[in-house]
This record gives C-alpha cells, structure tokens and sequence, in this order.
C-alpha cells in the first residue's frame, strides 16, 4: 500500500520561515530511518503559495490563480510518499515523526490509488499504456 503523508502548512511556513538546524537534523534522521525501514519512496518540503499558482478547469476555459493562497490550513508545505504494509503501520510511522513546524501543525494520510482500485474500467489496454508512461517516467528522473 502507498501513501501520500502531507505535511500542512502554518503561518510561518507561509511566510517563508525556514526550519533550524535542530529541526533540520531531526527531519533528517526521521528521513534516513525511514529509508532504512523501507517505507519512504519520495518526499520533500515545498516553498510558500506566494510561489504557487492554481489552474482552475471549467469545460474547456482556462484560468491561472497566481499565490498566496488564503486558507494557510487548506495548504501543503511537504509531502512524501511511502510504501507500508497497512494503513495502521503508515499511521504508526506519522505518529513517530518529529513536529514539522515551531508550533502546532499538523500532518495528513492519503492512501494512493493502485491500478486494481479501479476495477473493470482500467482495461489491459490502459494497464499497458500507464507501464509504458510510467517507464518513461522513471527514464527522466534519472
């Protein structure tokens, strides 16, 4: 099972305030036990929505939001993504993570979806066109 674990933003990460080395260490040897234990695929912080845009979809119109975003709690700061046996294992391994944020935070799990979540709809032809993307994919990341 997969998980995308998302770190929320605060205030603080919103107005760009970088974490201390303290933090930094920590968030560190959180990172390396869990790449020792085989659960973190990916991951990494990401800058304030001051930096962002959103592209908003109606039918066939287009429109670009530039940042900031105004519901700080709506937003993401980092994210990553693991590989664990259970949702209660994924919950296990949050609950060890040092605080991300000075302050209060808070840090949500979303269970991704796999090719068989989506039953008879995602045929064989499908299945062999997200190999071969996801192929490729892995080419351009090196």
């Amino acid at each position: 099972m997969r998980f995308m674990i998302i770190v929320k933003a605060t205030k603080d990460s919103e107005a760009g305030l970088m974490p201390s080395t303290e933090l930094l260490a920590a968030m560190g040897a959180y990172n390396e036990e869990l790449v020792k234990a085989g659960i973190m695929l990916a991951g990494d912080g990401l800058h304030p929505s001051t930096k962002g845009a959103r592209i908003r979809f109606d039918g066939e119109k287009r429109a670009v939001v530039d940042g900031p975003f105004a519901e700080t709690k709506e937003l993401i700061a980092g994210f990553w993504i693991w590989q664990c046996k259970s949702w209660d294992e994924a919950i296990e391994w949050v609950k060890r993570c040092p605080n991300p944020m000075t302050g209060p935070s808070e840090i949500e799990i979303r269970q991704i979806f796999e090719a068989e979540d989506f039953g008879a709809e995602f045929t064989p032809e499908l299945r062999a066109q997200e190999e071969r993307v996801w192929a490729e994919a892995k080419k351009n990341a090196g």
